[in-house]
């Protein structure tokens, strides 16, 4: 073990022979694992495998060192660690190489992830209460992306900073979330993705905030087939990080070197770093060396198309379980025949488990077959078309090893041929594929936003209260009362941001609100945006309300990998298990420049669904949807008018009680002719040309859809489409963004298509960004005249003697 500091002790921990021998059986449990696994794999009882296999010493010394109450924000390559703590048994293991479908089976996400992805149930599914945080072994559900875990760890460590130093979250309300801020986040990865830019802002953000966070590094000298020399600096992260390292006189990050096959050494240093951490809320960069990859990268490929013989050699001699056994012998904790015993144990151990595992996956979809089956068979016992049913029933019976997709093939089969037919046992067959339906949704698709009892969708509406007679204020002000209820009323509520504290934010949202809540609740960042997400997710998921600001809309795409990978997916991906209700708020729409235009609008529709999309045209609508997310856990994007703030609106008289519903446009015009829809700053522009189209006896009915995501959940719009038989979707996207979507929304899902009288058009911005200045943002973006001449043309179609050329 390597350290630029030097500790005098060992924190008073002796091994016990009885201890080493249990993590021997783990870590060759862990082995056979992988081994077998693989084999399942190639023999094509699962589709993909990723093993942890190689790593199992060091996560072992890992697991020592990681208590209740604390967090790991992991990746695939962990299994050693779940199971030694506990977190997820061998045949768990299993039912998620198989994509077992019940949370019964396979808890972390109901075989919806494949294998080596974990998670633990910190959400209660009805009611949408966590569980007790600080009596349970917690772990963040894995992603894929590389690196794409570690911006999440910084969240889940920053909890704890806000937990100890924050007053307010002292008491009983706080209780089973934390204790004193003692938890520490174990982040791991690989060492080739620390080339990725998520790490190092990670590296940079812990040693500025000072928070309990180890990141251990599993360093196997690859990246798949792609050496180190070709993706780290001085070929060692530990080196090539050596100036962030602390000294006495400057904060930074804890460095260790440790061999990954070096079992006394690993559990020495994971109990020295893990005090650092706990006690000085110090993060600790863990390199984990000279570690092996003994069946390559995946199933997918074989590591000896790019190792040499010489480097596979030196694995062999150098595995990780190989050494451990040669340390036991050399100590005279055991003898050549009690570790052959313990190997030989392991594997029958990791053999039932996987026997166990297949035939639990088996027993439940063989019994949908069998009962498919039957029913197919009475079907055409009372069918004209009885040799075609049988062919479909013997195909079903040769196909080896059928799935659910099976079923349904043969069934829809079945009833396409027989849909002259109306006997009792085809309505039987027809009763089973709705009841399969409706099966298969919850099993495969349930749970991208919430649908506990504390969906933000289930939040009742409570409309603003207005005193007339009190003067309007800049829509600016009207948020900031809105924060400052906010935070005296939640000490959940934090935000973070670049410029939201000293100045309160570029647009004064949050101006003077640090003097009086202080720093702890209302705190500037640096520029990095993919670890300000990150820091929300982690907080979020541990039971705290954060609301962290991306500056300008332009710039989300810093984090669209890790809103889109991450949090987009979390309750999704663990079907229900986990959930991160965070509020990003951002500002957007019309503004000046290339990229201070702000209206991406159609990327984020497409790459965010499982976080709502809000749309505010002002800053009242902007604090009543505040209001309603945090009463919600659903996490969403919060996006206010850049060109609103310091338009005039009266502040509500019940700040603290309004709320605005999701997914319920309001009609802000009411029109006979067009039906124009639109949202956000669009919304005046579309107002001003409807006032210049009624100059010419032309109604619009304009409609602020409000929410993009959820859209239009009662059909407000379809109703006025009947009424008008003509619709404009109006927004600044590019062509075919957020406008297609839009449409999409009300000519398919609501069947718009068949009451319009003329063909539907949109309004967009061109298809570069604005240039600079009022000129460039004119003739690039839509203007009032653009939708008097859209809404004009329109009508001139419909009665072109009454509406004659303008402009020719």
């Amino acid at each position: 073990m390597e350290s630029t500091k030097t500790y005098q002790e060992d924190i008073g921990h002796k091994l016990s022979v009885e201890e080493i021998l249990n993590d021997y059986r783990i870590a060759w449990e862990s082995r056979h694992a992988s081994l077998i696994g693989r084999k399942e794999v190639f023999m094509g009882k699962a589709k993909f495998g990723v093993f942890g296999d190689g790593k199992e010493v060091a996560q072992i010394a890992m697991a020592k060192a990681f208590r209740k109450g604390d967090f790991r924000s992991g990746y695939y390559r962990d299994q050693t660690f779940m199971f030694a703590i506990e977190q997820i048994t061998i045949q768990q293991f299993f039912a998620q190489l198989y994509a077992h479908a019940t949370l019964e089976a396979e808890p972390s996400s109901g075989g919806r992830m494949m294998n080596s992805h974990f998670g633990s149930r910190m959400v209660d599914m009805q009611s949408g209460d966590f569980f007790s945080q600080v009596d349970a072994y917690n772990s963040g559900s894995d992603i894929s992306p590389t690196a794409g875990q570690i911006p999440r760890a910084v969240g889940f460590a920053y909890a704890s900073k806000l937990y100890r130093e924050n007053p307010l979250l002292h008491g009983e309300a706080f209780e089973k979330f934390s204790y004193n801020g003692n938890e520490v986040a174990f982040a791991t990865i690989g060492d080739a993705a620390t080339s990725e830019g998520m790490f190092l802002e990670t590296v940079n953000a812990a040693g500025v905030l000072q928070i309990p966070l180890i990141l251990s590094v599993w360093d196997d000298d690859f990246g798949i087939s792609v050496p180190k020399e070709y993706h780290t600096t001085k070929l060692s992260i530990s080196e090539a990080l050596a100036g962030f390292q602390r000294t006495e006189n400057e904060p930074g990050l804890e460095i260790f070197r440790v061999k990954g096959w070096d079992y006394e050494k690993l559990c020495q240093a994971y109990r020295i770093a893990t005090k650092i951490a706990r006690n000085e809320h110090v993060p600790v960069l863990m390199h984990v060396q000279d570690l092996t990859q003994p069946q390559g990268h995946s199933t997918s490929g074989s590591h000896e198309r790019y190792k040499t013989k010489e480097r596979l050699a030196w694995e062999r001699e150098y595995d990780c379980n190989v050494k451990m056994r040669e340390w036991i012998l050399h100590c005279g904790f055991s003898t050549e025949r009690e570790l052959d015993a313990i190997e030989q144990r392991a594997f029958e151990t990791v053999k039932k488990a996987k026997n166990d595992a297949w035939k639990a996956y088996r027993a439940d979809i063989d019994a949908e077959i069998k009962l498919v089956s039957n029913l197919i068979l009475k079907v055409a016992g009372r069918s004209s078309q009885k040799e075609g049913i049988r062919e479909i029933h013997q195909g079903l019976k040769k196909t080896l090893a059928p799935i659910r997709l099976d079923c349904v093939k043969a069934v829809k089969r079945t009833l396409r041929i027989t849909r002259g037919d109306s006997s009792p046992e085809r309505q039987s067959l027809l009763h089973w594929l709705k009841k399969s339906e409706e099966e298969n949704y919850d099993r495969f698709n349930a749970h991208l936003y919430s649908e506990t009892a504390s969906s933000a969708l289930k939040v009742k509406e409570v409309k603003p209260l207005f005193d007339e007679n009190e003067s309007p204020v800049d829509g600016r002000e009207v948020l900031q009362a809105c924060f400052d209820h906010i935070l005296r009323r939640d000490p959940r509520v934090f935000a973070i941001g670049e410029d939201v504290g000293k100045i309160g934010d570029v647009n004064q949202g949050f101006a003077g609100l640090q003097e009086k809540h202080g720093e702890i609740r209302i705190t500037d960042t640096g520029i990095r945006e993919s670890t300000i997400i990150g820091q929300g997710i982690g907080t979020a998921m541990r039971g705290l309300r954060p609301i962290t600001e991306i500056q300008y809309l332009d710039y989300i795409f810093y984090a669209m990998a890790t809103l889109t990978d991450d949090l987009a997916s979390l309750r999704y991906r663990t079907r229900g298990g986990q959930g991160a209700p965070l509020i990003i708020r951002t500002r957007g729409h019309r503004l000046e420049g290339i990229w201070h235009s702000g209206s991406p609008i159609g990327s984020i529709l497409h790459c965010m669904r499982g976080i709502y999309l809000l749309v505010p045209r002002n800053m009242v609508q902007a604090a009543g949807f505040y209001n309603t997310m945090l009463q919600s856990d659903d996490p969403a994007i919060i996006i206010e008018c850049l060109n609103g703030y310091r338009l005039k609106e009266r502040i509500p008289l019940n700040l603290d009680e309004f709320t605005v519903p999701l997914g319920q446009p309001e009609i802000i015009r009411e029109g006979e002719d067009i039906t124009i829809v639109t949202y956000g700053a669009m919304c005046r522009v579309v107002m001003q040309g409807a006032e210049q189209l009624a100059e010419f006896g032309i109604s619009c009915e304009v409609i602020d859809v409000q929410t993009l995501l959820p859209f239009d959940i009662n059909h407000t719009i379809l109703e006025s489409v009947k009424k008008t038989n003509r619709v404009i979707f109006a927004d600044e996207d590019v062509p075919g963004g957020a406008s297609a979507y839009m449409m999409q929304q009300v000519l398919e899902e609501q069947g718009a298509y068949q009451y319009l009288d003329s063909t539907p058009k949109t309004i967009s911005s061109a298809a570069n960004r604005p240039a600079y200045g009022s000129d460039g943002d004119y003739f690039s973006k839509p203007n009032q005249e653009d939708v008097f001449d859209t809404g004009y043309a329109m009508m001139a179609e419909y009665d072109p003697e009454r509406f004659k050329d303008l402009y020719i």
